[in-house]
């Protein structure tokens, strides 16, 4: 049976104290050449393995960086994570996730973080950062970087969510569609409620009256509402409520769309014949039903937070610096520019 040596053994057996040990072991200036190499040769005779926990306490650094982060199964923070975790792959750190169900579980969760120098750096990821834990984070000088979300204390990495359901909704009007509806999401979500605020405003630019009645969300709470139940149940009450509902539709996300796209199916309605929709996001799966959609770089976004948060370990006195993605419009047949084209032509 192996019996695992102790730092305990090596000081034994060098005649030396632990704390001497534990500075050849650190590379730490004080200790003489003479009793350097004595402890260097015990540690290579007894065949010493640090315990890399310890070492890591002992050098103040635990080479782990955490992402607290809302909902894991979205489509969305699959492919964040994918561009965060093949970057953090590369450095040689530990990526520890913390999934928030509730909200109330972000303050416990950077809390444990900052614990004892339980990690390097944390990502935070489209959540509103709590104003009273800004204090502690800055007390402690732990690196941050907000991801989908933003604060004029830390670095962030976002998308012009606004700009983006403007770009989207004024597509639609200027396609000729005179009524536009939305399929938004949970308001208290920050990506939720700019979305919103951006299709209003592209309403009322064309001089149309903005009405509630053209926004619907669903009752789903989980994933905030950026869900496929969200979106089919929003698009049923619009097509069952009795009243007329809007020939176009602007859909916070993808996945929200595909949702709504099958209960226009369910009720004989076709995409784009006789209902419009565009959707936020460019999934994969939009490519794969046509969907016209806001497409921001995902993967990219995740990368990139890890490069500034690992710029931020290395310098704390970097500047404050806040990067905006803006999303791109990608036409495809489900908003029916291709087909009003083909018309048009006589195609």
């Amino acid at each position: 049976m192996n019996i695992k040596v102790t730092i305990y053994d090596v000081a034994r057996e060098a005649g030396v104290g632990i704390g001497t040990v534990s500075r050849v072991l650190n590379n730490h200036p004080s200790v003489t050449p003479e009793t350097r190499k004595l402890v260097k040769d015990v540690l290579v005779r007894l065949n010493y393995q640090p315990h890399t926990y310890a070492q890591r306490l002992a050098k103040r650094h635990s080479e782990t960086i955490s992402a607290i982060i809302p909902f894991f199964s979205t489509y969305f923070f699959v492919e964040v994570l994918r561009g965060v975790q093949d970057k953090i792959s590369q450095t040689g750190y530990d990526l520890v996730l913390y999934g928030v169900n509730d909200p109330q579980q972000v303050d416990s969760y950077i809390i444990r973080a900052l614990d004892r120098g339980r990690v390097d750096g944390i990502l935070f990821f489209s959540m509103q950062l709590p104003d009273h834990i800004v204090p502690r984070l800055r007390e402690t000088a732990t690196p941050i970087v907000l991801v989908d979300s933003s604060s004029p204390d830390f670095d962030s990495i976002s998308v012009a969510n606004a700009e983006g359901a403007y770009v989207a909704t004024n597509h639609l009007i200027e396609l000729g569609y005179e009524s536009v509806g939305m399929i938004g999401a949970n308001p208290t979500s920050n990506p939720a409620a700019q979305r919103l605020a951006g299709f209003r405003r592209a309403i009322e630019s064309h001089n149309i009256t903005f009405d509630e009645s053209i926004v619907r969300r669903g009752t789903s709470s989980r994933l905030d509402g950026f869900n496929r139940e969200a979106g089919y149940q929003a698009m049923t009450e619009f097509l069952e409520d009795g009243s007329e509902m809007p020939k176009a539709f602007f859909v916070s996300s993808d996945v929200q769309a595909i949702g709504a796209l099958d209960a226009l199916n369910e009720h004989g309605l076709e995409v784009p014949k006789d209902v419009a929709l565009v959707g936020f996001d460019d999934i994969e799966l939009a490519r794969h039903v046509r969907l016209t959609t806001m497409r921001q770089p995902m993967y990219q976004m995740g990368a990139l937070a890890v490069e500034r948060l690992l710029a931020r370990m290395g310098d704390p006195a970097l500047e404050i610096l806040h990067t905006t993605f803006s999303p791109t419009l990608i036409i495809r047949e489900s908003c029916g520019a291709i087909l009003r084209s083909r018309i048009t032509s006589g195609k």
